[in-house]
């Protein structure tokens, strides 16, 4: 037996995973904290992708997509969202807005899951103008995006508030109104993923930030509060879980405070296993400094 060890990305600081499974390999994207040690604010410009087909040795991609890549948005790399869809790879991110206070959701596409992504609508997707009136310029954050087993598209994004959408056919605009959802505790950090006819809204609780979860038979709801799936990690205080099927098990992505000089504002990704229980519910996550066993 072979452990991964946690953090799994340990030459530099990463943040908000998200992932896919392509061609037997896993995908994993995420921010990349460049905060001087001693220094506690955000500082994320680009995105970084790496892919391992053993969960044990990580590839990396350079160069994939930074925040200026989108021409309206003036930096700020928070957490994204990919999926393949039509030989084609979606990559919703979330940024800050040049023109329109706030932050913003755009789209970047690529026909290889590990680019070069390009902007895919030469403008925003979601804007906060397109929700009700708000003090909060961060509404905007950290979108998750699935496609439903009719084809349909959904995303999921909010700080704060949950909020979800409808995605047009082109999964390029929303076809929906903008609906919220009350979720006890949210934060920020939305997770949607689904299995054996089941949907999990997996998010960012409280602050500092657990991870709880709801369950539901059907996208629009409603939602059964489920409780915590992980505690807080380390000496971090956000996290964004990503949940992922691989070869057979799945597998439980989130970031932590756990390298050198690390903490909330220099992250580190990390992976330990996840089990679901008879009645669908998911067992809480053990963390472990071991990560998963291979």
């Amino acid at each position: 037996m072979t452990h991964s060890g946690n953090p799994i990305i340990r030459h530099l600081f990463t943040a908000d995973p998200t992932a896919l499974v392509f061609k037997d390999r896993v995908y994993l994207y995420t921010g990349h904290d460049e905060a001087p040690a001693g220094t506690e604010a955000y500082v994320m410009n680009d995105w970084r992708c790496f892919s391992s087909a053993d969960l044990l040795h990580w590839k990396e991609h350079a160069h994939v997509l930074k925040a200026t890549d989108f021409k309206w948005a003036s930096g700020g790399a928070y957490a994204t969202s990919i999926i393949r869809h039509n030989d084609h790879f979606y990559w919703y991110v979330a940024v800050n807005h040049k023109t329109i206070e706030g932050s913003a959701i755009g789209v970047a596409v690529s026909d290889a899951p590990d680019g070069k992504f390009h902007d895919a609508l030469n403008g925003a997707l979601i804007t906060r103008d397109m929700l009700p009136p708000t003090d909060n310029e961060k509404i905007n954050l950290d979108p998750s995006v699935i496609i439903d087993d009719d084809g349909t598209g959904y995303i999921f994004w909010g700080n704060k508030i949950c909020h979800y959408a409808k995605l047009r056919n082109d999964l390029l605009g929303l076809s929906s109104e903008i609906q919220q959802l009350d979720l006890p505790g949210f934060e920020e950090g939305a997770h949607i993923h689904k299995k054996n006819g089941w949907y999990y809204l997996s998010y960012g609780y409280g602050m500092p930030e657990k991870v709880a979860y709801a369950m539901s038979r059907s996208i629009h709801g409603p939602w059964q509060f489920k409780g915590i799936l992980n505690e807080l990690a380390g000496n971090c205080a956000t996290n964004r879980p990503c949940i992922v099927d691989f070869k057979g098990r799945s597998y439980f992505f989130y970031h932590n405070g756990g390298l050198k000089n690390g903490g909330s504002h220099r992250r580190s990704v990390c992976a330990d296993d996840l089990f679901y229980n008879e009645d669908g519910t998911m067992r809480r996550i053990i963390m472990t400094s071991e990560g998963v066993i291979v």
